[in-house]
């Protein structure tokens, strides 16, 4: 084989080869959830920097299969609560579990969890998804219905005059 012909299309193979997998990094991922860049990304609903992963939560969705993120499940249970296609069958919500502490890489299925109440959660909400039932857990229907019942917590309100008071 002569390399002055054959030697550039080899070289370019090679390349192509060591690239396939930051093209496909490139591709956008259309199910499960996805790593939250603590610190540096910020909740669709109330704009704050998503900094405590134990409390953090994710839904992808709609005709778009868009992944949104939140600090706090109070947050995405409202923002998801909005959307017209929240019952579709493909919709994914995802928690982070609590007990997995502050590593923030141990994600949940949000309506197979179970919630912990009495916590205090990012945006005062009080629920942390948990893995396994408990005395202390509630189902995720009972945690949905209990968030809805509370409204938007009163840090969800930017520009409000009264930012910064609870009541």
């Amino acid at each position: 084989m002569c390399r002055r012909c054959h030697g550039p299309n080899r070289r370019q193979m090679i390349a192509l080869l060591a690239a396939a997998p930051l093209l496909a990094a490139c591709k956008p991922q259309t199910e499960g959830p996805e790593p939250i860049r603590w610190g540096r990304e910020t909740c669709e609903i109330c704009g704050m920097i998503i900094s405590e992963p134990n409390f953090a939560a994710e839904v992808r969705g709609g005709p778009d299969r868009r992944l949104v993120k939140f600090d706090d499940i109070g947050d995405a249970v409202h923002w998801l609560e909005e959307q017209g296609w929240k019952d579709a069958a493909d919709v994914e919500f995802w928690v982070m579990d609590y007990d997995s502490g502050m590593k923030g890489d141990a994600w949940l299925d949000a309506r197979k969890a179970y919630y912990r109440a009495g916590v205090v959660s990012p945006m005062d909400y009080g629920f942390a998804a948990v893995a396994y039932p408990a005395s202390d857990t509630i189902d995720f229907a009972a945690m949905r219905l209990a968030v809805l019942a509370r409204g938007l917590t009163w840090r969800c309100h930017p520009g409000d005059e009264t930012e910064g008071q609870q009541g």
